[in-house]
């Protein structure tokens, strides 16, 4: 069988790959709706002296910096590899997703802050028909980033090739897991946005009819805040797994190993590493122990084409060696501990 394991397929054309392509419009499309909006918060919440509304605009402002750096980290992942940067610059997305993450923590800190300034002394007016107004329009506009930026459809594609992943065998675990990790992010921040704004909308209505509880506009702002920093929990998990070099969700390591010992010839495997460039960008290496009668070539193509269709891994690195029985007693052959 005629078969290289390090150039499994073509040469991948340069620029962005389809699933980033598409991700590029919904961070262009929502950035530019997300620009218009919190310009237009702003102005409604200086009107109506409205911090709420000001918070609103303010996760707004941050939305729109970390979707710019999102597109920025997606134009920089085409870059090709390099002696220094040997995989490429595909973790400049994850970096990217992570920056996203911090950015709105610090923005809530301070908005947290001058809520609670504000509970704390009631010296300021609210105009509730304008508060009304603006926190309307910041849930519609919330509305269509969260239709812009939502991911649907068919599985996107695994790697760097372009394609579309389709596994050819019934492999274990769940299905991989779908999205940009910048589109993501972005999601859920939006996601985060149109909580709080629908907090705000449900406190202008309040202080619109009843103005004296004005106190509304601070508490909606303490609340809803702390509901956006929890809807960065996911994001956060994920990309502190890539970052850490950790298995991917989608990919067990006890599935991959008996796969790999299920090629005729193998008799062992260790120094088997799994890790993850992006969410989609799966690697693997190992070290196969045949016996002596098995064809290195052939054991290695049946290897690789497994681990390929199997779980979709976007690269995938074997060594072949001779099995001996010291292997058996060897520290540095034995599999890892569950975490």
């Amino acid at each position: 069988m005629a078969f290289q394991h390090c150039h499994r397929d073509p040469l991948p054309q340069p620029g962005l790959t389809p699933e980033r392509l598409q991700a590029r419009r919904q961070l262009y499309a929502a950035c530019a709706v997300c620009f218009v909006f919190m310009a237009g918060e702003v102005v409604g919440g200086y009107l109506a002296h409205s911090l709420a509304i000001m918070t609103d605009a303010a996760h707004l402002l941050a939305d729109v910096g970390s979707m710019m750096g999102s597109l920025f980290s997606l134009w920089l992942s085409t870059r090709p590899a390099t002696r220094t940067m040997t995989f490429g610059w595909h973790r400049s997305e994850t970096l990217g997703a992570l920056a996203s993450v911090v950015s709105l923590w610090m923005v809530t800190g301070i908005l947290l802050y001058l809520a609670f300034i504000r509970l704390l002394h009631s010296d300021y007016h609210i105009e509730g028909g304008a508060m009304l107004l603006t926190a309307s329009i910041a849930v519609c506009a919330n509305l269509l980033m969260a239709f812009v930026l939502h991911q649907a459809g068919p599985p996107h594609s695994h790697g760097s090739r372009g394609a579309e992943y389709a596994p050819l065998e019934e492999g274990p675990g769940d299905p991989l897991p779908l999205g940009n990790t910048s589109v993501r992010a972005a999601f859920v921040h939006v996601l985060g946005d149109l909580l709080q704004s629908l907090g705000v909308l449900a406190a202008s209505i309040l202080i619109y009819f009843k103005p004296q509880y004005k106190v509304a506009d601070p508490i909606s702002t303490f609340l809803f805040s702390i509901c956006a920093l929890g809807s960065t929990a996911p994001t956060l998990r994920d990309v502190l797994r890539i970052l850490m070099e950790g298995t991917p969700r989608s990919v067990g390591f006890e599935p991959v190993r008996d796969t790999l010992l299920s090629v005729p010839g193998v008799r062992a495997t260790h120094e088997l590493h799994l890790w993850a460039l992006t969410l989609t960008y799966h690697v693997a290496s190992a070290h196969l122990a045949i016996d002596s009668t098995a064809d290195p070539e052939a054991v290695l193509a049946e290897a690789s084409s497994r681990l390929y269709s199997r779980f979709g891994f976007s690269s995938c690195t074997l060594q072949v060696e001779q099995y001996r029985p010291e292997m058996a007693q060897c520290l540095r052959c034995r599999e890892p501990p569950q975490a």
